[in-house]
């Protein structure tokens, strides 16, 4: 008795129509260059500016009220960034991505990654300045936040390489994190507001680039049962996910940059008075609302743009 021949999936090449590509890369590099943009606004009002500098150094004293107790919590978080631990989460991320078959996604961590801190040591140490207008004692520049730069570079880096159905809370996770521990810098007073901010930006950049280079990558060949699978109700259920968390992460930092921008204008317009310990606490907390706001829109549009991208790859 012989038994009837197996039967395999017929390969199905996905079509990727270049004009949708094009798109989503044309997309991806608008959102790359209003981050720089960003970056050197910040640094232009928050650094080369009087006023910019006096806000700030309210919100850095308003970080000594209750600074004890918190730091203790913060110090433990910003410990965890180091070059170590960088190379340690690059080569996770590649070896994720080499286990799902995903060879790209390994080269475009390693672009995220390397180019993001790279260029937030350049802007910092080469490119840009602080000059001394006369508000305090000048350290020297510190836009970027590199501690800020290296956990949001981290996250992303996971955003890039976990499979669909985990991106959308790998971008609440990333946010979470990117405003802790830009956060624990201002609460340390490591940095001011606008490095933190534009350490996020820097990041932004760079993972929008990285998306541009998943939108421009070859479609894969999948199984006509992996086509099917694709259409199924799982991926109902992950588009209501990722509609959540982006409505979520949008409102989010909607809300928290109209407090950041409230309670830094109200510094700024009283700039020329003595700063009371009030105005000091709010322009901390502002500082604070801000860098959640920058994490929580910029994971908002990375997930996007992510998903945009990946969206002209079938992935398994």
């Amino acid at each position: 008795m012989s038994s009837a021949p197996v039967t395999r999936p017929t390969p199905v090449v996905p079509s990727r129509p270049r004009q949708g590509r094009a798109g989503v890369v044309v997309l991806c590099l608008a959102v790359a260059v209003a981050s720089v943009v960003g970056v050197w606004a910040l640094w232009k009002v928050f650094v080369t500016t009087t006023s910019g500098q006096v806000v700030e150094l309210a919100a850095l004293r308003g970080a000594e009220y209750g600074q004890t107790q918190l730091w203790r919590l913060a110090e433990r978080v910003l410990d965890v960034v180091s070059v170590g631990f960088i190379a340690a989460v690059i080569l996770g991320a590649m070896a994720i991505a080499v286990i799902r078959r995903r060879w790209e996604l390994a080269v475009q961590v390693a672009v995220l990654m390397i180019g993001a801190n790279v260029t937030t040591r350049l802007l910092k140490f080469s490119v840009f300045y602080r000059p001394d207008l006369g508000v305090a004692e000048s350290y020297g520049n510190t836009l970027p936040s590199g501690h800020t730069t290296a956990a949001a570079s981290v996250s992303v880096a996971l955003l890039l390489v976990v499979p669909p159905r985990v991106r959308p809370w790998a971008a609440v996770a990333g946010a979470g994190y990117t405003t802790v521990t830009g956060v624990s810098t201002l609460i340390g007073q490591w940095h001011r507001p606008s490095d933190v901010v534009a350490g996020v930006l820097v990041v932004l950049a760079w993972g929008a680039v990285a998306c541009a280079m998943v939108a421009l990558t070859p479609a894969r060949a999948v199984t006509s049962t992996g086509a099917l699978r694709q259409v199924g109700g799982g991926a109902a259920a992950g588009r209501g996910s990722l509609r959540l968390v982006v409505s979520s992460l949008l409102v989010g930092g909607a809300v928290a940059g109209v407090v950041a921008v409230w309670s830094l204008s109200h510094t700024w317009r009283d700039v020329d008075a003595v700063p009371s310990r009030a105005d000091e606490v709010l322009a901390y907390a502002g500082g604070a609302t801000g860098a959640l706001a920058a994490a929580c829109v910029a994971f908002a549009l990375l997930l996007v743009l992510r998903e945009a991208a990946a969206s002209r790859v079938p992935e398994s």
